[in-house]
C-alpha cells in the first residue's frame, strides 16, 4: 500500500494544475480543504470506498482496460494490454484517458499501474467492448401520455380498494411475499411487475401501510382518493423519484422492504437524464444498449428497460421523448402544475343501467365516488368502475337519514340520463319497508306497527336463535343483543332499523380499518460541505505550485524536505533538513537504519536519488544501496 501511494504521488507530481483539477472533479468525495500536499491527496485517492465509487462511473471499455492492467499484475505495457484486448491504440488511449482522469490507472515509465482496491467487476476478458451504435433520434412529436398515466393512477386506486375489501397479507418484516403478489395480481388481472410497481408507488406515497401483517389504506390514501386526477398523479410521480428499489424482471421478487442500497435511485435518474423534449429516440432497445455500455455498474438490459416502462406508465416519457411532466421532474420544475395540465378532469357522471349497475368510464370525481359508495357497492374496479345497487346498499343510504326522494335526487344529479325505472322502484320499495321494524336493546326488543308481521316473525324457524317472545302485540323480546338481532332479521329479508333508548334512529357506519404509513424517506446529509468547482481548481493549483521547484536559494531543499517529512515520522525537523540538503548537494551524511526489531545499523552515505519513498545512495565502502525512508531513525553529519 505505501509503495502504491508513493507511485501515485510521484505521478501526480508530473501533472499540471488543470489535470489535477480534472481528477478532483471526478473524485469530489476525497477533496478536502485541509489536504496539504499531493502525498496527502494520493492517500485519499487510494481509499477503497472512494475507489469503488468512482469505478462504478466507468464505461465498459475503460472497465475492460482496467481489468487487463490488473490481470497483468501492474507489469503490463501499452502493447501487452492492446494485444490481450485485441484493440487499436486509439480505443486503448480513449479508455486509459478515462482511467487517468479518475486516478484509477496511470503510466510509470513503460508500465501501467492501477490503484489498489479496484474490483474490475464485469470487465470483459480477451476483448475490448466497443461502444454500440448511437441510438437513432428524430424530432419529437406531440404524443399524449394520458392513457398510460390514467391507467397507473386508476391501478393504484384499484389496489387501495382491494386492500380495504380483501386480505392482502404482509410478512412480519413488513414486506410482501412473491406468492402473495402473484395471487393479488391474478385477482386484479395485471402482471406481477405492474402490481409491484403500483404497490411500491402506494407505499412510497404513504397511501398504504402494514397493520397486523396486513396491507391497509392509510388516512393519506383516503385524502388521495378524494383528490382530483392531477394531484393524484403528482403524488405518484413524487413517490417514483424517491423509490430506491431496483427492478429485477428476470426473477420473481417480493415487494416493499426486499431491497438494500440506493441502486434504484441512480438507475432511474440516469435513464431519465438521457431523454429530452426536443428529440425522440426511434428505438428504445438501442438506447438501453448504449446506457448499459456507458454505465455497466448501474444499468443492465432488463432493469433499464423496466425503468423506461415505469416512466412511460407515469407519463414522464411518450414516443421516445420527455413530456412536459417529464421535463418538470428532470429539472425540478412545477410537477403539480404539469400533472394537472396533463390529466383530464375527473368524470362527474355515471351511466345507470337496467341491471341495477352504475358504470363510470375514467376516473370518478370525489363527489361521484361519495354518492355511489353511499348508495351502491363497488363491484368491478377494472378498466371501468362498476357499482351495483341492492336492497342492502339502498337501506344503508336510508339509514344515514336520507329519504327516498333525497336518495333519488342524488342519483339523478350524477346520472348521465334519466334513472331507469327499475332503480326508482328499488329505492321506493326499500323505503316503504324501511323502519317498519325497530329493534331495541333490552337484550333486545323487536317492535312493529303490524301485529300480523310480528306473528310471522315469531313463527319463523330461521329466527329460532333469537328466541323471540311477545311482550305486547306489537313488541317481541329477543335473547340476542341488538346487533345480532338486526343481522338475523336482515338475513331473512326484512329491513328493520335500530333505535337507541331515546327512540332515536341509530345510523350504522362500517368501521374502516386504516394503517399508519411507514414514513417518507429523508435525504441524508453529510457533515462535510462539498467543494464547488472553483474551490477544486484553487486546491489543484495550490497543490501543484507548492510541489513545483522554483528559482531561488533553498527551494529544492524545501521541496525535498517536505516530501521526506511526509514519508518519515521518526526524524526531527533538523534531521529532515540535513538529509534533504545532502540529497540536493550530493554531500555525505550518517544515518541509523532499522534492520529489525530494536536493531539499527549505521551507514555513511551520499544520497543520489529519491523516488517512491526509497532513497538510493552510494555507501562509503563503494557499494550502492536502497534505503526505505520510513526505516531511517537518525541523521547526523559524519565524524
Amino acid at each position: 500500500m505505501p509503495r502504491r501511494i508513493n507511485a501515485l504521488a510521484t505521478w501526480l507530481l508530473q501533472l499540471g494544475p488543470d489535470e489535477v483539477a480534472a481528477i478532483l472533479l471526478y473524485r469530489r468525495d476525497v477533496a478536502d480543504r485541509f489536504i496539504r500536499t499531493l502525498k496527502d491527496l494520493a492517500t485519499q485517492l487510494t481509499d477503497s470506498d472512494s475507489v469503488h465509487a468512482v469505478e462504478d462511473t466507468l464505461d465498459q471499455g475503460a472497465l475492460d482496460v482496467l481489468g487487463a492492467i490488473v490481470a497483468q499484475n501492474n507489469a503490463g505495457t501499452v502493447d501487452t494490454v492492446c494485444a490481450e484486448l485485441h484493440c487499436t491504440i486509439g480505443d486503448f488511449e480513449r479508455a486509459l484517458g478515462e482511467l487517468k482522469e479518475r486516478a484509477l490507472a496511470w503510466p510509470e515509465g513503460s508500465r501501467l499501474i492501477a490503484v489498489n482496491s479496484v474490483r474490475t467487476n464485469g470487465a470483459a476478458q480477451g476483448e475490448l467492448t466497443l461502444r454500440p451504435k448511437a441510438p437513432g433520434k428524430r424530432k419529437a412529436s406531440e404524443i399524449s401520455p394520458i392513457v398510460p398515466a390514467m391507467s397507473t393512477v386508476d391501478g393504484v386506486a384499484r389496489l387501495l380498494a382491494y386492500c380495504e375489501q380483501d386480505t392482502f397479507d404482509a410478512r412480519y418484516t413488513g414486506g410482501v411475499a412473491t406468492v402473495e403478489i402473484r395471487r393479488v395480481a391474478r385477482a386484479l388481472r395485471v402482471s406481477d411487475g405492474v402490481l409491484r410497481l403500483w404497490l411500491e408507488l402506494a407505499a412510497e406515497a404513504q397511501l398504504v401501510g402494514v397493520e397486523r401483517s396486513r396491507l391497509l389504506p392509510t388516512s393519506q390514501g383516503d385524502a388521495w382518493l378524494d383528490s382530483q386526477p392531477g394531484p393524484r398523479l403528482a403524488a405518484l410521480v413524487a413517490a417514483w423519484r424517491r423509490m430506491d428499489w431496483r427492478p429485477e424482471p428476470d426473477q420473481a421478487r417480493a415487494a416493499l422492504r426486499d431491497y438494500t442500497g440506493a441502486a434504484g435511485l441512480v438507475l432511474r435518474r440516469g435513464a431519465l437524464e438521457r431523454f429530452s423534449a426536443e428529440e425522440a429516440f426511434t428505438n428504445i432497445n438501442e438506447l438501453v444498449d448504449d446506457l448499459v455500455w456507458e454505465r455497466p455498474a448501474v444499468h443492465d438490459p432488463r432493469a433499464t428497460a423496466a425503468v423506461i416502462s415505469e416512466m412511460e406508465s407515469l407519463g414522464l416519457v411518450a414516443g421516445g421523448a420527455l413530456t412536459p411532466l417529464g421535463v418538470a421532474v428532470l429539472h425540478d420544475g412545477d410537477v403539480d402544475t404539469a400533472a394537472a395540465e396533463l390529466m383530464p378532469p375527473a368524470t362527474e357522471r355515471a351511466a345507470f343501467q337496467t341491471d341495477m349497475t352504475a358504470v363510470v368510464n375514467g376516473l370518478p370525481s370525489p363527489e361521484l365516488s361519495a354518492t355511489l359508495n353511499l348508495v351502491a357497492d363497488l363491484e368491478d374496479n377494472d378498466a371501468a368502475r362498476v357499482w351495483r345497487l341492492s336492497a342492502g346498499s339502498v337501506r344503508r343510504a336510508l339509514d344515514s337519514g336520507l329519504s327516498a326522494d333525497e336518495v333519488l335526487a342524488r342519483l339523478n344529479a350524477v346520472s348521465e340520463a334519466a334513472l331507469p325505472q327499475v332503480i326508482e322502484y328499488q329505492v321506493q320499495d326499500v323505503a316503504r319497508r324501511h323502519g317498519q321494524l325497530t329493534v331495541t336493546d333490552v337484550a333486545s326488543c323487536v317492535r312493529g306497527t303490524d301485529p300480523t308481521l310480528l306473528q310471522e316473525i315469531a313463527r319463523s324457524k330461521r329466527l329460532t336463535s333469537l328466541q323471540l317472545r311477545f311482550l305486547a302485540p306489537t313488541v317481541l323480546a329477543s335473547a340476542q343483543p341488538m346487533a345480532e338481532t338486526l343481522a338475523a332479521l336482515r338475513r331473512c329479508g326484512y329491513a328493520p332499523t335500530g333505535l337507541d333508548a331515546g327512540d332515536k334512529s341509530i345510523v350504522e357506519s362500517v368501521g374502516r380499518l386504516r394503517a399508519s404509513a411507514r414514513g417518507e424517506r429523508k435525504p441524508e446529509r453529510w457533515w462535510r460541505t462539498e467543494m464547488n468547482d472553483l474551490e477544486l481548481a484553487q486546491l489543484a493549483v495550490r497543490l501543484v505550485e507548492q510541489e513545483r521547484p522554483s528559482v531561488g536559494p533553498g527551494a529544492p531543499r524545501a521541496n525535498a524536505a517536505r516530501m521526506l517529512r511526509d514519508q518519515n515520522v521518526f526524524l526531527r525537523d533538523e534531521e529532515v533538513v540535513l538529509l534533504s540538503s545532502a540529497l540536493v548537494d550530493g554531500s555525505n551524511v550518517e544515518i541509523k537504519y532499522a534492520t529489525g526489531p530494536r536493531r539499527t545499523d549505521t551507514y555513511v552515505i551520499m544520497p543520489t536519488k529519491h523516488l517512491e519513498g526509497v532513497l538510493s545512495a552510494d555507501c562509503e565502502d563503494g557499494t550502492s544501496r536502497e534505503f526505505d525512508i520510513g526505516h531511517v531513525r537518525k541523521v547526523a553529519l559524519p565524524e
